[in-house]
Formats: structure tokens, C-alpha cells, sequence
């Protein structure tokens, strides 16, 4: 297995994951940018030395798992794929591909099967952005039961979702606030501490950002349903871990909060809390962080609207929103027997 990005926050996620549950790596491989190779990983009781992606031969490895961004996977990943390799990437450069699977394994498993039993098979296989992972792991049962024909969603998202260097420019500029000083800003276009930023990227022409459209895009592939209407807003919130989302469905029938709550107890992935005590709801940093589950609470049913319900969503956009997904669809993958 080669792991490129395994120095970035999702990359060295991913391969905590491989330990943890065990997972069976025979020869691995790290890799990064010139700039990080020469750095050891841990896996299985062994230190490794990243390698340099540019410089790497995929034919020694039966998977590689893409950490990185859209560039590098637009260069690398087809490279693997020539080499024989199935790759699973985390970017968004292939999400819109309709011969590549757009995979979460608690809402569309059956998805990997279909994919390579129909012969059209690229050996690519996509994860979704971390915003759509976890609402969709809490929509799931409610689309299952009674239909969902709108989905309207903010999402408040943690600075990680930049990369190290957004976590680093937060914690720079709290630094710098308490310290009576300027915050600098670079990674974002304002300051972010003690600040929500309702745009941190160029709008496309329907004046969506590219990370709201993300979500549109990804629901509809992932549920195949063209026709489920999603009205996404993305905000970016000083916190280091942990998207939270207040998320408002419409629904194909009358689903009461009781019923809610109900299917959401049972769903894969989910852990509820929801006993309408104020200091018990769900939080990026209470609930979220470090842990591997998607968080909701204060479900309730909407005043406006005769079939509307909603919720709160919170979870760990590094780990469940990227590198445990991935090891999930590894998974599914050795099960399968694919």
C-alpha cells in the first residue's frame, strides 16, 4: 500500500486508522512532496521513510490511498492507475467523473460492487468532502424511511479543512490577539480568530462557493437522485476540529421527532444525543474531536413546514470526514474480495 500525503493531517489520520483496526499492509509506502520525504511514519511497529511521490514506481502496490490535494492527484493518480493500482482519493478533482464511484460506506456500499462488476472499472474509487460525509451519515435513514425532496444545510467548517496551515494560522492569530498584537492573515482572506468568515473562496457564476457546490453535487451522486434539492451555505468557523452543520430537510412524508430520533439510534455510524438538556447537545469540540462517530442532537420537527424536520450535526472532519471513510471503503474492499 502507498499513502500519498502521509504527512498531512487526513494522511497521518489514515494511517493511525490502519493500526488501530488492524488492517492487513504487507510492503508500505509513504509518500509526500520532495519538500516532507526523508520523514519517518510509523505503521505496525516499523518506522518508514516518505518517499517522494514524483520519483515512485505504483507498480509495487496494490492500493494507493490519495491524502493530497487536487493537483497532485490529477498528476499522480492516473500514473497509479496505468501501474495496475486501485487508488481511493480524498480530492474532489474526480468526484463528478460518472465512471468513479463517490463512495460512503454506511449510506452507498453497494456502490464498489456495482462499479467493478460493470466492467468500466478506472480503479478509482472517490471520497467524498467531509461536509457531505457526515450529513448524509445522519440523513441516510431519514431518505431510507420517508424520502427527502429538500435539503437545506449551513455548515460551519473547521479551519482543518485548510490543511495544517489553516490550523496553523489560527492558532498564530490567537497568539498574536492575546498577545495585544496584529493577526496576520494569509491562509484566509480575514482574520479568522474570534471571527466567522462567510466566504473564504471565489464564488461560481450561480454565486455558490465551490465547496457549497460540492455538497449539491455529491448528495445527488452518492443517493442517486437527481432530483433531491440541496441549498448548501458554507462557513468558516475558528475551530480547529469538527464541521458542525444545522440542517433542515423536507421530507417526502410526515416524520415526527420521536421517529427521528428512533431510526437515528439504530443508523450505522451515528451516535444520537438528543435528551434536550442544553449542555448535552453535540459539539465540534465536546463530541467531535478525536472521535470516529457523527454527532446529532436537537432534532426537532420544523414549525414552517408540514413535512420538515431538523437537526444538528457535528463530527471530526479529519477523521470521519476523510481518513476513516477511506479506510471503510479499504474495507468493503477486502470484504468484497475485490
Amino acid at each position: 500500500m502507498a499513502v500519498v500525503g502521509a504527512t498531512g493531517l487526513v494522511g497521518e489520520a489514515f494511517v493511525s486508522f490502519l493500526t488501530e483496526r488492524k488492517f492487513p499492509v504487507g510492503h508500505f509506502f509513504p509518500l509526500a512532496s520532495m519538500r516532507t520525504a526523508g520523514k519517518k511514519v510509523g505503521l505496525g511497529g516499523k518506522y518508514h521513510t516518505v518517499k517522494d511521490v514524483a520519483d515512485f514506481d505504483f507498480s509495487q502496490v496494490d492500493v494507493a490511498v490519495f491524502c493530497a490535494n487536487d493537483e497532485v492527484s490529477a498528476e499522480y493518480v492516473p500514473r497509479a492507475t496505468a501501474a495496475g493500482c486501485m487508488v481511493i482519493d480524498t480530492s474532489a478533482h474526480f468526484v463528478d467523473n460518472d465512471d468513479v464511484p463517490l463512495v460512503i460506506p454506511e449510506v452507498n456500499p453497494q456502490a464498489i460492487a456495482d462499479y467493478v462488476q460493470s466492467g468500466k472499472s478506472r480503479n478509482i474509487i472517490a471520497s467524498p468532502d467531509s461536509a457531505t460525509i457526515q450529513m448524509l451519515v445522519a440523513l441516510k435513514p431519514v431518505y431510507d424511511a420517508v424520502g427527502i425532496e429538500r435539503i437545506n444545510v449551513v455548515s460551519y467548517q473547521a479551519v482543518t479543512a485548510s490543511g495544517k496551515s489553516g490550523m496553523d494560522e489560527l492558532a498564530s492569530q490567537t497568539v498574536a490577539l492575546l498577545n495585544m498584537q496584529d493577526a496576520k492573515h494569509k491562509m484566509f482572506p480575514q482574520q479568522i480568530a474570534f471571527n466567522v468568515l462567510p466566504q473564504v473562496t471565489v464564488a461560481e457564476e450561480n454565486g455558490y462557493l465551490s465547496c457549497e457546490m460540492k455538497i449539491v453535487r455529491a448528495t445527488q451522486k452518492i443517493l442517486a437522485d437527481g432530483d433531491i434539492l440541496i441549498n448548501p451555505t458554507t462557513v468558516q468557523a475558528p475551530v480547529f476540529f469538527g464541521h458542525s452543520q444545522a440542517v433542515h430537510v423536507e421530507t417526502g412524508a410526515k416524520l415526527g421527532a420521536d421517529e427521528a430520533r428512533d431510526l437515528l439510534r439504530q443508523a450505522p455510524g451515528v451516535e444520537l444525543l438528543d435528551d434536550g438538556e442544553p449542555g448535552n447537545s453535540p459539539t465540534a469540540v465536546t463530541h467531535a474531536t478525536g472521535e470516529d462517530a457523527v454527532f446529532v442532537g436537537r432534532i426537532r420537527e420544523d414549525i414552517s413546514h408540514p413535512c420538515g424536520l431538523s437537526l444538528w450535526v457535528v463530527a471530526d472532519n479529519v477523521r470521519k470526514g476523510a481518513a476513516l471513510n477511506c479506510v471503510q471503503i479499504l474495507e468493503l474492499l477486502v470484504k468484497k474480495g475485490l
